[in-house]
């Protein structure tokens, strides 16, 4: 009956993906089945902790973080929980081999949004690293099935990604980020200052990791490429929204691609995908 269990933990894990991101299920979707359900569980554990420090306000985030924290390395070490997002995720890391420093650096960087803080350039890419950039290198982990040389060769690219993929959401989420939760990520950047100037630099910065990304996702597995090739399509049209607007946009609303321009993605990936459009002439 344990396998029960885990597929029901699994399953928990997919509906919470389901209700928070349209995108990620879309693109998780388009991958290789085998990829769905360790990709849910990743993506389970990862919004669970989100949540806890986004917008659990009338409770002691400390200690709930503490606590799913101690919970998840207990899950981890003793490969059980009674916890079906933790059960999921330890199965995930357990399986794949997905570090513990990977899993120390993303909670790490959850820890940080607890407490106000000015953004240097050292804590800013500490940030980043640790809330994005080893959540693609845990999904990365799972594509590679164990080869350990298609890992050491994609993980920049990754990590470029998953970079690219939190500046896009620092950017659409700079008024919320400000207003209901005090903060603003980019260095050396107010928000009531925030300009023209300030905001193609880091255009420019996260026009480099898009550009470093799309040649790692060339490499991936066919099974895994299409999927995540539709999160980077899906994100490269937020972005090219956002270039778009004003820098005082930006700060009065939330930028999105409407649920049917995604639909119409997806369709558009699908058929270059399957042209064999994407793909360089080596493949």
């Amino acid at each position: 009956m344990l396998e029960l269990f885990n597929q029901t933990s699994f399953h928990c894990s997919r509906i919470i993906t389901e209700q928070y991101s349209t995108s990620f299920t879309l693109g998780i979707r388009t991958l290789d089945r085998k990829y769905h359900m360790p990709i849910y569980g990743i993506y389970g554990f990862v919004r669970c902790a989100d949540e806890i420090v986004d917008t659990f306000h009338d409770f002691d985030k400390k200690a709930l973080l503490d606590k799913f924290r101690e919970d998840a390395y207990s899950a981890i070490n003793d490969r059980i929980s009674v916890n079906p997002v933790l059960h999921a995720f330890q199965l995930v890391v357990n399986q794949y081999g997905i570090e513990r420093e990977l899993v120390d650096c993303f909670l790490d960087s959850m820890e940080m949004d607890l407490y106000d803080q000015d953004y240097t350039s050292d804590n800013y890419c500490k940030y980043i690293y640790g809330s994005a950039e080893v959540v693609g290198l845990m999904c990365l982990r799972v594509f590679c099935e164990g080869d350990r040389d298609m890992y050491d060769r994609l993980r920049e690219g990754a990590c470029k990604l998953g970079s690219a993929f939190q500046k896009v959401n620092f950017l659409r989420d700079m008024k919320s980020d400000y207003v209901e939760r005090g903060r603003v990520y980019f260095p050396g950047v107010q928000f009531t200052t925030f300009d023209p100037d300030s905001k193609l630099e880091i255009e420019k910065d996260i026009e480099a990791d898009f550009d470093a990304a799309y040649q790692a996702i060339l490499m991936l597995p066919r099974g895994a490429r299409q999927g995540v090739y539709l999160a980077y399509v899906y994100y490269r049209t937020l972005f090219d929204k956002i270039k778009k607007i004003p820098a005082a946009r930006i700060q009065e609303e939330r930028i999105r691609v409407a649920d049917g321009k995604k639909l119409a993605l997806l369709a558009h990936t699908y058929f270059k995908f399957r042209m064999n459009a994407l793909i360089p002439a080596f493949f």
